[in-house]
This record gives C-alpha cells, sequence and structure tokens, in this order.
C-alpha cells in the first residue's frame, strides 16, 4: 500500500526520494473491514482519510427516515468535512465501508503539525481538494440538469465499477430513482439483467 503512497506524491509533488520517504513513514495507514463506519452522521469528524483501496459509501438519513446515498469514494479520492467555518462541526453523512478497504488516516488535531514539518505536503493537499471540488461541482450540476438515463449513462462512462461494487438499491439511491427505475435503464441500455443485491 506503500507504493501506492509514493507514486501519488510523485504524481502530485515535486518531493525528492528522501523527502517522500520521510513523509510516508509518518503517515498512518489502516485497514478497514467492510461496514466499518468512519464518521457518523451528526457527530465531529476527528479523522480524515485518503483510500488506496476499496470503496466507502456516503449517506444521511432524511426525515423520512430513509438512507440517501450521496455519493461513493473510491481509489485516490480523499473523505473529510469541511465545516470548520461552522459553529456545529457535526457531520451531515456518516461514511461507511463498503468494500473491504485500505486507508491514508490524518488526524485532523495534528494536520497542522504535518504540513508545518512538509509545506509541500499542503501543497498537495490543496490541489487535491481543489481538483476534487471542481469535479464535484460539475458533477453535481449535470446531475441536476439530466434525466434519470443520462444520469445512469454518466456513471456508465466516468465510474463504471461502481456497477459490481455497490448493491442495486444504493445505486439507485445515489442516481435519485428507484431500484425498479434503475432495473428497467439498465435493460434499455443492454446491461443486462437486475443485480441480485436489491
Amino acid at each position: 500500500m506503500r507504493d501506492l503512497l509514493y507514486a501519488y506524491l510523485s504524481k502530485w509533488t515535486s518531493l525528492q526520494e528522501d523527502e517522500q520517504r520521510a513523509i510516508v513513514n509518518q503517515i498512518r495507514i489502516e485497514a478497514f473491514k467492510k461496514g466499518t463506519v468512519l464518521i457518523r452522521q451528526g457527530e465531529e469528524p476527528a479523522y480524515c482519510y485518503f483510500i488506496l483501496k476499496g470503496c466507502v459509501r456516503e449517506y444521511a438519513i432524511d426525515e423520512a427516515g430513509n438512507e440517501v446515498t450521496s455519493n461513493f469514494y473510491t481509489e485516490e479520492q480523499a473523505i473529510a468535512i469541511f465545516n470548520h467555518h461552522k459553529s456545529d462541526k457535526s457531520s451531515p453523512y456518516t461514511f461507511i465501508c463498503a468494500e473491504d478497504s485500505a486507508m491514508v488516516v490524518g488526524d485532523l488535531d495534528t494536520e497542522q503539525d504535518m504540513y508545518d514539518k512538509h509545506p509541500q505536503l499542503e501543497t498537495m493537499t490543496r490541489r487535491m481538494i481543489e481538483a476534487n471540488f471542481g469535479q464535484v461541482r460539475e458533477e453535481f450540476a449535470a446531475f441536476l440538469a439530466s434525466s434519470p438515463e443520462e444520469r445512469f449513462r454518466t456513471l456508465l462512462r466516468r465510474r463504471p465499477s461502481l456497477l459490481d461494487r455497490v448493491p442495486q438499491h444504493q445505486l439507485a439511491s445515489y442516481l435519485g430513482m428507484t431500484p425498479e427505475s434503475l432495473s428497467r435503464i439498465k435493460k434499455r441500455v443492454g446491461q443486462g439483467p437486475a443485480d441480485p443485491r436489491t
């Protein structure tokens, strides 16, 4: 797993090998079993995460008591709650491992210490956040303007692996439709029968 982290540091920074090694040796990497809750809705997060391997689902419980899936995070994506400017720092979402996963775990209390020691790490983090934020905004705007079938076709283009990685009812929630509607759309675009995990 640390090899993946070295590759990512090389992609986003100009750090020398010894500098990369110093950072990687201080970074905490943990394995998480499927079903592990990383952050619970209503609780104040103490950690942020970067996925090296695996899949994490983001969801919230709505007023009717239903789980509404708002995102899936996979390899090379970061999980963080940006609410430092708010008086209520609790998470609006629950983040749960949809697969066995391996992640970098960042302690929010000691985050600034790491940045002080390794300024390029802060630059890398900012670049990652900016790239991810831009992508999320673009995808959300497209989502609002799309029909259910267009949303599914976009998923096929951008994140086809999710079809095999998450249950259909969660995927349907993420796409803003019922599992039955998703089954019909999958058949219409030639994606085969409904997922038995529905």
